[in-house]
């Protein structure tokens, strides 16, 4: 299914959604990566008055997952994407206030003070950082003492599978994953390896291989 489709605009897409297509990705991405996505928050163990963090929302259908975790939590979530950023607005719009907002950044610096934040997580983000380590060491810098810091992904064995990974990501395998957050200073605290029958977002059947990976400061 996947003949006639521009695999190269698809990966900028999946990098960073523009446009009408952009809003198509988006939603063939809250489909497919639901999983993922609860397998992040779950990690999490989210209580009550926690300040969230989220770093690449997409167009944020689960945010109703998310606040379902526990009363009284704050939210933030940012995002690259104008057109994701956009689209998370309409969406939740019944829900937005002062603790619970979208913002767009560089997908660099993160533009809060250090130890802003209870809990942090991100899924299927990582094939897009410019720079792994200084990166993580932002969200280390805002992750408060005791935090938790939850990052999904797929593995690049399957990710290698996929026709369009060429253009544009970089692709980890667990361990090298393990070891830029050692690096950063985080420590492990969960590892869980899980799999799931999605379609592709070149339009195939797939089992993906995937990892949730939890660390605290």
């Amino acid at each position: 299914m996947s003949n006639g489709i521009d695999l190269q605009e698809l990966a900028r897409q999946l990098s960073c959604p523009t446009g009408d297509y952009g809003k198509e990705i988006g939603e063939i991405m809250n489909t497919n990566n639901f999983g993922m996505t609860k397998k992040a928050i779950d990690s999490l163990q989210i209580k009550n008055k926690d300040q969230l963090l989220e770093l690449g929302h997409g167009n944020c259908k689960h945010l109703d997952y998310v606040l379902k975790q526990a009363e009284f939590l704050g939210y933030i979530g940012l995002e690259v994407s104008e057109i994701m950023k956009s689209n998370a607005l309409d969406n939740n719009i019944h829900f937005l206030k002062t603790d619970i907002r979208f913002e767009l950044f560089d997908g660099n610096k993160i533009h809060f003070h250090e130890k802003r934040f209870d809990k942090i997580f991100t899924v299927n983000t990582i094939y897009f950082w410019e720079n792994p380590e200084s990166f993580l060491k932002e969200i280390y810098r805002v992750l408060k003492f005791n935090g938790l810091f939850s990052l999904t992904f797929s593995t690049s064995s399957f990710m290698k599978t996929l026709p369009f990974t060429e253009f544009g990501f970089k692709l980890y395998s667990e361990n090298e994953v393990i070891n830029l957050l050692k690096l950063s200073n985080f420590k492990i605290e969960e590892i869980d390896s899980f799999t799931e029958n999605v379609i592709s977002k070149s339009g195939d059947e797939v089992e993906r291989e995937s990892i949730n990976i939890v660390v605290s400061k």
